[in-house]
């Protein structure tokens, strides 16, 4: 195992010195291009932001700073060769901003929700930016236009963001959606949705904020890259609140995603920790809440579905014909691309553990046999599924868990601490998980129960 460090650097000129320990690994994050411009996407998210007449604050751009290091880390430094369990990794982060003292009060609340995120072991460390960069974001034109915006919402491509996106227009706001341009499939989604949502609402000054962010390979030097990705979710969340930093008062940031996937329960023992994901669970979000505070940027973060299973969601949406023409569109599959090595084009493979909730959620929302999502496996009853494949190992979980649920249904108030603490809910809140990690469960119940899972 090696430790590894990340130094953010300001410019050529930015030359302090950041002492390194015994078996520490140090890395320059050169965030200026050659023409002074900030990379890795920022400098064009602040170009971007101004032609909507939004322009964040110092601070704003400090937290998307924090996330170029954050995800550069996450995903430029292999767990495979630089942890000792294959998982756990050691990273340190030397983080140029504007506040040192407004940021080094974050810095509990910051370590907390990222190593709850990631699994790994930050050491986070700010410094003040050099002077050529102490003030980095272009004043706001005096005479520039009213903001039109009264939100903001995070806009991925799923089906989940899409339906999102849906309610908010339908109720009458002008929300700012915010997406990060990832791999294709998911870009080409978040397009299709976008372009589809602004023609259907074309009265309506609604816009995107899209960040284009990505790394060279080569970025650790020696180290193979990584692509768990679990700390993207910070990124994503950054992304909105740098933006929202700009609308000059207290702003909204809407998080769509459904209380079964948010919870993320194992489906079994063996599937803990690195196996499940928590990118929006309930004690991250209240993490990201207790940071905003602590740096004074007045946010809400609101998860209007967290109490909803993903087939509530799809049957209550306020335009079911709008989004039954958009279901193909979306893209929720973990592994899009793993169809081109037989030749195929970019599709849901149709078994893993998103693909599973969505088409159980299409048929609860919409109906039997009408979901219009192109699949690898289409028809999963076809024939036998090998549990010793992928295909057929997410499907074999969920029929575990279901039939561990149906045996000890007080076994839900249990299992939903099991992904992480539940310490800043409420009683009556812990019910509501507690129940509508029982719908969703049965919502998968009904869409696997005829599939045949077993080893081959």
């Amino acid at each position: 195992m090696r430790r590894h460090v990340l130094i953010g650097r300001l410019g050529h000129l930015d030359r302090v010195t950041v002492p390194t320990g015994a078996g520490e690994v140090a890395t320059r994050l050169d965030l200026v291009t050659t023409n002074q411009r900030l990379d890795f996407g920022i400098g064009r998210a602040l170009d971007d932001l101004a032609q909507l007449g939004v322009f964040p604050t110092e601070v704003g751009l400090d937290l998307l700073v924090l996330a170029t290091h954050v995800h550069a880390a996450d995903t430029r430094v292999s767990r495979q060769t630089e942890s000792q369990d294959s998982w756990t990794r050691e990273i340190r982060l030397v983080v140029p901003v504007s506040d040192t003292e407004r940021w080094t009060d974050a810095v509990a609340s910051l370590t907390r929700m990222l190593n709850f995120l990631t699994g790994d072991r930050w050491l986070i460390e700010f410094r003040p930016r050099p002077n050529a960069f102490a003030t980095a974001v272009g004043p706001r034109p005096r005479r520039s236009a009213a903001i039109p915006f009264d939100s903001l919402g995070l806009f991925s491509g799923g089906l989940d963001s899409l339906i999102g996106a849906i309610d908010v227009l339908e109720a009458g706001a002008t929300p700012l959606l915010i997406s990060h341009a990832g791999e294709g499939a998911t870009s080409k989604a978040q397009n299709t949705c976008f372009e589809v949502l602004r023609k259907h609402h074309s009265q309506r000054p609604f816009d995107r904020l899209r960040l284009w962010m990505n790394f060279p390979k080569n970025l650790v030097r020696g180290v193979p890259s990584e692509d768990t990705t679990r700390g993207r979710s910070f990124l994503f969340f950054a992304v909105g609140v740098f933006a929202g930093t700009g609308f000059g008062g207290d702003f909204t940031l809407r998080v769509p995603e459904n209380g079964l996937i948010s919870l993320n329960v194992p489906l079994d023992p063996l599937r803990l920790s690195s196996l499940s994901t928590r990118t929006t669970h309930p004690f991250y979000v209240a993490r990201w809440k207790e940071l905003l505070a602590a740096l004074q940027i007045p946010a809400r973060i609101e998860t209007p579905y967290w109490d909803k299973t993903k087939g509530e969601m799809v049957r209550n949406c306020t335009n079911p014909t709008l989004l039954r023409q958009l279901i193909p569109s979306s893209m929720s599959c973990s592994s899009p691309t793993k169809g081109r090595f037989h030749g195929r084009t970019t599709e849901h493979c149709g078994y893993c553990l998103p693909c599973l909730i969505r088409r159980a959620a299409i048929e609860t929302g919409v109906g039997h046999g009408t979901d219009p999502t192109s699949y690898k496996e289409r028809n999963l009853e076809a024939r036998v599924l090998d549990t010793r494949q992928s295909e057929g190992q997410q499907v074999r979980s969920f029929q575990f868990a279901i039939e561990r649920l149906r045996a000890r249904p007080e076994l839900a108030r249990l299992l939903i601490h099991k992904p992480g603490p539940l310490s800043d809910e409420s009683p009556s809140r812990i019910a509501a998980l507690a129940d509508v990690y029982h719908r969703g469960m049965e919502e998968v119940a009904a869409f696997v129960a005829g599939i045949c899972a077993r080893p081959r």
